[in-house]
């Protein structure tokens, strides 16, 4: 079974060999069916803008594959087809394919997210469309060793220092180096993105536009049709426009309606009238969120991996919180409890552990799919 042999395989490394994957995929290329690839690379919206996008084209009777990480609840959440999470029986199958695909020194050799991004593309075969989101990288990324049609950049911020570079410019020149046809920007937070698109453009000849480009008043008003049906929150709207943007560019017509059925659990979504849950996990998303929710107090259930900038995330989120409910994560990456509260002391922000969940107070929960999935196990087991 699928679940068992990714057991065995680490989900971090502190170390990427980025030569590996290219050089496996290289080996099974003829025997491997790619349809029509979309491929999205950025900080921040990839999860989001790749759902509107895929669910419209399912929607418009494309058979469509969205590829997503990581996971909330389930692994089957990574990899969505035809309006649905894959099964478990067509996982499997998928792994037993791929394992007469390669040899066992390659399937053993092959990071978690490598070969998850491999048995995704078997699944794959029969689409006409595949939109392929990339993982923490551009480049270098699994998800780049695959010629593709489109590529879209969602904002990109600060966020995997370590693997992507210290800077913006060092960043974006990362994640948009994996552009190999044509290219759509998202609305940028930086203007170094841009300068580097621009760069980038002209040194491989390479079209790179912003979403702007193909959006009209007639497109704008179907923005604000489905914004409306599906309760989108502002920065919302913006990976919307994008995924509009990628049907522009494919020629293809659509109508509000192949939107309806599009949104992506985890992002600003409402489990109760006084819980909402993100899965956002950097000063970006953190940005986005205080804007959208700015003018009420929050209890923020929360808590940070070792490596994420959490004092600048909580200083941004100050404004909106009345007080941090620290949950207890069970996983190596996260950062040590008397760090963390001793960083929410010097905010200045009441902070206690999170036991349940009072129904008369209003609750964000923030701070990463880890976060997200120890939430609502408790929430609907307890």
């Amino acid at each position: 079974m699928l679940e068992n042999f990714l057991e065995n395989k680490p989900l971090y490394y502190d170390e990427i060999d980025y030569t590996r994957m290219p050089r496996i995929y290289a080996k099974i290329k003829n025997r491997v069916k790619i349809p029509k690839i979309i491929h999205l690379v950025g900080t921040n919206g990839k999860g989001t803008t790749g759902r509107f996008l895929a669910a419209a084209l399912y929607s418009l009777g494309f058979s469509t594959g969205h590829y997503t990480s990581p996971h909330i609840l389930e692994f089957n959440e990574r990899i969505w087809c035809n309006g649905k999470n894959i099964a478990t029986p067509e996982l499997d199958k998928a792994h037993k394919e791929l394992l007469q695909l390669l040899s066992l020194e390659d399937a053993d050799a092959l990071s978690y997210f490598e070969y998850t991004t491999l048995i995704a593309l078997l699944c794959y075969q029969e689409c006409d469309y595949v939109v392929l989101e990339a993982g923490l990288g551009g480049e270098y990324d699994a998800t780049a060793v695959f010629d593709n049609i489109l590529t879209l950049v969602t904002p990109i911020d600060f966020d995997h220092e370590a693997f992507l570079g210290t800077s913006i410019k060092e960043i974006a020149t990362t994640k948009l180096n994996a552009v190999n046809s044509a290219a759509i920007l998202a609305l940028q937070p930086h203007k170094e993105v841009y300068i580097v698109a621009a760069e980038i453009a002209a040194k491989k000849s390479l079209k790179i536009v912003s979403f702007s480009e193909y959006l009209n008043a007639a497109d704008e008003k179907k923005i604000t049709h489905i914004t409306k049906e599906l309760g989108l929150a502002k920065y919302l709207q913006d990976n919307l426009k994008l995924a509009i943007a990628a049907l522009k560019f494919l020629g293809i017509v659509y109508e509000a309606k192949n939107f309806f059925h599009a949104k992506l659990f985890g992002r600003l979504s409402k489990l109760n009238e006084n819980i909402y849950l993100d899965v956002g996990h950097n000063t970006l998303a953190a940005s986005s969120i205080a804007k959208a929710l700015q003018g009420k107090k929050y209890r923020l259930v929360y808590n940070s991996y070792r490596d994420k900038n959490y004092k600048e995330i909580l200083r941004i989120l100050k404004p909106i919180v009345e007080e941090v409910e620290i949950i207890a994560v069970n996983e190596e990456r996260i950062e040590e409890s008397s760090l963390l509260k001793g960083t929410l002391s010097d905010l200045g922000m009441k902070h206690s552990d999170f036991s349940s969940i009072d129904p008369t107070q209003e609750y964000l929960v923030f701070g990463s799919f880890s976060v997200a999935e120890t939430f609502l196990r408790s929430y609907y087991n307890g």
